[in-house]
C-alpha cells in the first residue's frame, strides 16, 4: 500500500467514535477531515530525509526535474501573454492571486475579527550602539463571538531612541521578547534578595540557619535574577544600522500544528470549527498578523512605514515570502532558507518534495486544497505538482517590483540539501521576468531557468531589487544580514541618522 488509505466506511465509523467538541483535536484527526472532506482515499508518502532510507529523498541532480515545464508566468490562464505592466498589475497579478489561494495558501474568510492594539510594558535598553525603547505590545482579536478562543499577538517592538527621524522597520518571525533587558541595580538586588530569604524563613524558619551558614548566598545578584536572553546578532545589527525591529510571535496568532487549527486566529474565525478546503493555513494566518501589525505600525511616527520589511527563516521564511506576495505595503522582503512551500519550486524532485506538505507534518502550512496534489487515490484521480496551477518562481514573482532578497546558507555548515538550493535560485532567475517587466532589475543572469546554475557561494546578486546571496553558514539568515541592510539602505536611500 503506497501512502495513507482512508474509505468511506471507515471515516464515518471514526466520526461516530469521537466527539470533537469534547476531545482534544489532533493532526491527525484533523488531517483525516480534511482528506474526507476532498474525496481522498490515498495520499503518497513523503521523502523521507534519511539519505540511507529506502524512501530517501532524491539527491541526483539528473533526476531533479521530472516536471521541467513551468507554467509561463507571463501568460494569462486563456493563453493571452503579458506584455505590459498595466496587463501585469490589472490582470495578471490577481490572477495569480486567486489561484494560490484557491490551491496552495488558502483564502482568509470573510468577517475575520478586528484587532485592538496596546502597550503592555516599556523597557529602555542599550544595544547596537546605543539607547533602545523597547515595548511589549499586544494585538487583542475581538473574541466576543467566541470567548474560548482567545487570540493576543505578542510583538517587541525595538526603537532606536535617538533617532531624529522616522526609521525604516523589519518585522522578524520569531519569539517576541526583550533582546537585552535592563537588570536591577546593586541596592534593588539586595531588597529582592533579601524580601525571598525572608519570606522563605516565614514559611520554615529552619532556613535562617542555612542563611547564617551561608552568609555570601545570594538568589538575586546585582546584574538580575536570571541572565538576559542572549542578544540576536541580526536586530543588533539592524538596530546600529538605525533600523527599527519588531519580533513578531507567530505561535500568538495561529499554533504551528495540525492539532491548532481550531484554535488560534483560524479557529477563531471558524468558531472552533474545522476548516473548509479553500481556507487558509498557517503561512497565510501569520501573514495576516504581520498585516495588522503593518496597520498599528502606520500610527506611530517613529516608524517610516512606507519602508516597512519582513522576514524569517525556514517555515518563517515561507510565511515571509507569502507575506510580502499578498500584502504589497510590505516594501521589501528577508526570505531565508525557506525550501518548499516558499522559493523552491514545487515541481524539483529534490529534497523535500509536495509530499511532505500533504502529509500530517505540514499541511496545516497550506490551505486544505494543497492535499489534492499528493493524492494517488481519490474522487479527483491522481494528482502531482505537476497538475498545480502555479508554481514557487510566480509566487516570488508577486512580490515584484518590490524588493526582495532570496538567502541561502550552505548545506555543509547545516544549510540542508533538503531545501533544494539550485531549485530556488532556477526560480528567482525565472521569477526576474516580472522584474523587467515593472521597469525593475532582476538578478541579471537572464531569465532561462532551465539551463540556470547555482553560483558559486559567496556571489553577491545584489545590484537589482530582486537579489540572492548564499552566504557560508547554515540554517540562519545571519550572516546575510550586513549585506542586506546594505542593499535595502541602498535601494530605499537610506542613512542612519542618530
Amino acid at each position: 500500500m503506497i501512502g495513507r488509505r482512508v474509505c468511506g466506511a471507515a471515516f464515518t465509523a471514526f466520526l461516530a467514535a469521537t466527539s470533537f467538541a469534547a476531545e482534544p483535536w489532533t493532526a491527525e484527526q484533523d488531517h483525516a477531515d480534511m482528506m474526507h472532506q476532498l474525496g481522498i482515499t490515498q495520499l503518497r508518502p513523503g521523502a523521507n530525509g534519511d539519505p540511507i532510507a529506502p524512501d530517501a529523498a532524491n539527491y541526483d541532480p539528473g533526476k531533479a526535474n521530472p516536471f521541467p515545464v513551468w507554467p509561463e508566468l507571463l501568460k494569462m490562464t486563456d493563453g493571452r501573454p503579458v506584455t505590459t505592466a498595466a496587463m501585469w498589475r490589472q490582470q495578471r497579478r490577481p490572477e495569480l492571486i486567486r489561484l494560490f489561494e484557491r490551491d496552495v495558501y488558502g483564502r482568509i474568510p470573510p468577517g475575520v475579527p478586528s484587532v485592538t492594539w496596546r502597550i503592555d510594558t516599556t523597557d529602555h535598553e542599550y544595544f547596537g550602539g546605543g539607547p533602545v525603547v523597547a515595548e511589549q505590545l499586544v494585538g487583542h482579536v475581538d473574541d466576543r463571538a467566541t470567548p474560548a478562543i482567545a487570540v493576543d499577538i505578542r510583538v517587541t517592538l525595538l526603537l532606536p531612541a535617538n533617532a531624529k527621524a522616522a526609521v525604516p522597520l523589519l518585522v522578524m518571525f520569531g519569539p517576541a521578547r526583550y533582546p537585552s533587558p535592563t537588570q536591577p541595580s546593586a541596592t534593588e538586588a539586595a531588597r529582592l534578595d533579601g524580601a525571598l530569604k525572608a519570606t522563605l524563613i516565614a514559611r520554615d524558619p529552619s532556613f535562617a540557619s542555612i542563611f547564617a551558614a551561608h552568609p555570601g548566598f545570594e538568589f538575586v545578584k546585582p546584574g538580575g535574577f536570571f541572565s538576559p536572553p542572549p542578544d540576536d546578532d541580526r536586530v543588533t545589527k539592524l538596530i546600529a544600522a538605525g533600523w527599527g525591529v519588531a519580533l513578531l510571535d507567530t505561535a500568538s496568532i495561529q499554533p504551528d500544528t495540525g492539532a491548532g487549527l481550531r484554535e488560534g486566529i483560524i479557529g477563531l474565525v471558524n468558531k472552533g470549527a474545522p476548516r473548509t478546503p479553500e481556507q487558509w493555513g498557517a503561512l497565510r494566518a501569520w501573514g495576516w498578523g504581520a498585516s495588522r501589525l503593518l496597520d498599528y505600525l502606520g500610527t506611530r511616527t517613529e516608524v517610516d512605514v512606507s519602508h516597512v520589511g519582513i522576514e524569517g527563516v525556514s517555515r518563517w521564511g515561507k510565511a515571509a515570502l507569502v507575506t510580502a506576495a499578498f500584502d504589497e505595503r510590505f516594501a521589501m522582503v528577508l526570505i531565508g532558507s525557506s525550501g518548499e512551500g516558499g522559493v523552491k519550486p514545487h515541481r524539483r524532485n529534490f529534497g523535500e518534495a509536495v509530499e511532505n506538505l500533504t502529509g500530517t507534518g505540514g499541511y496545516h502550512w497550506m490551505a486544505g486544497n494543497f492535499l489534492q496534489y499528493g493524492t494517488e487515490r481519490g474522487r479527483l484521480g491522481r494528482k502531482t505538482a505537476a497538475d498545480l496551477p502555479v508554481d514557487a518562481h510566480e509566487l516570488l514573482a508577486l512580490v515584484a517590483p518590490r524588493l526582495a532578497f532570496v538567502s541561502y546558507g550552505v548545506p555543509e555548515k547545516g544549510d540542508a540539501n533538503w531545501l533544494d538550493q539550485q531549485g530556488s535560485y532556477m526560480a528567482t532567475i525565472a521569477a526576474g521576468r516580472a522584474w523587467t517587466l515593472l521597469g525593475a532589475h532582476d538578478l541579471g543572469r537572464g531569465h532561462d531557468y532551465s539551463t540556470a546554475m547555482l553560483p558559486p557561494q559567496g556571489t553577491d546578486l545584489l545590484d537589482g531589487e530582486l537579489a540572492w546571496r548564499q552566504h557560508e553558514g547554515g540554517h540562519t539568515d545571519a550572516p546575510n544580514m550586513n549585506h542586506f541592510i546594505a542593499w535595502a539602505d541602498h535601494k530605499i536611500g537610506h542613512a542612519p541618522s542618530r
